[in-house]
């Protein structure tokens, strides 16, 4: 018997972010689920939200995740550690058929290594004040030295396209040399993050593990989908449209640079 297809089946998945950073999960998306459709939405305009009074961030990404609900988004992906953080259990709450996936920072991998690690999970402020940065450090405390580090100011570098330039090295070697002789793993906590891992490597050094949840999140998408029978059953490649709150051509531009950054 043919498959019957889901009426929703060819609508697109919803990423939103608070700038460009998801477009990181939406690449592991698309490397798992390449037909499917996708739209990306960044409000670069009021990032970064990391910084941000917790009611403000919520009212943002409520409103952001809805204008793609509007848009005839079957599932939605919010890549950003401070938005989930601050609003996916209020969206799941509202929608409790929607296939919604937030993402957290990596910790338990990280924990999990033998010999009782020391990690230093780099995110926004914001994340490492959270009551779920909070809880989830309490999970894994046994298994290993947690140290929260923020880093406020490193998403802007990927907001502007700097991913490699000498400014970001010299921003990263003062955030992270402190604590680089005595680190076992680094957690990247942010979605931006990602985008400068090559050169967090270089100044860690080759025995330090990196670890960011973006591959875990598209997983557990595909899942949700799989399970409410929204999975498309095309065979050909889907579309990947950018939108950003800045509405301008640079910013789109950018947006698809770093989808098809090596």
């Amino acid at each position: 018997m043919e498959k019957k297809e889901h009426p929703m089946s060819d609508c697109p998945i919803g990423v939103f972010d608070s700038g460009l950073g998801g477009i990181s999960v939406l690449r592991e998306l698309y490397q798992i689920m390449p037909e499917e459709n996708y739209i990306y939405f960044g409000d670069s305009k009021h990032a970064p939200y990391g910084t941000k009074p917790l009611e403000e961030i919520r009212r943002l990404t409520i409103a952001n995740v809805e204008m793609l609900l509007e848009r005839g988004a079957k599932g939605i992906v919010v890549a950003c550690n401070t938005a989930t953080a601050a609003a996916v259990r209020i969206l799941r709450g509202k929608y409790p058929n929607l296939p919604l996936v937030g993402i957290e920072p990596a910790l338990k991998p990280a924990a999990m290594q033998p010999g009782h690690p020391t990690v230093l999970v780099m995110a926004t402020p914001m994340t490492i004040q959270g009551d779920k940065y909070k809880h989830l450090r309490t999970r894994y405390e046994s298994e290993a030295d947690i140290i929260g580090l923020p880093c406020p100011g490193l998403m802007e570098f990927v907001e502007t396209g700097n991913t490699h330039g000498e400014d970001l090295r010299a921003f990263l070697e003062d955030l992270l040399m402190p604590y680089i002789r005595e680190t076992d793993a680094i957690v990247l906590g942010c979605t931006h993050y990602p985008f400068v891992r090559e050169l967090i490597q270089q100044i860690a050094g080759e025995r330090v593990r990196i670890f960011d949840g973006g591959n875990g999140t598209a997983r557990e998408m595909c899942r949700r989908l799989t399970a409410a029978g929204l999975r498309t059953l095309r065979k050909g490649p889907g579309t990947v449209l950018f939108e950003n709150s800045l509405a301008t051509k640079e910013e789109i531009e950018l947006s698809r640079t770093l989808f098809q950054k090596k």
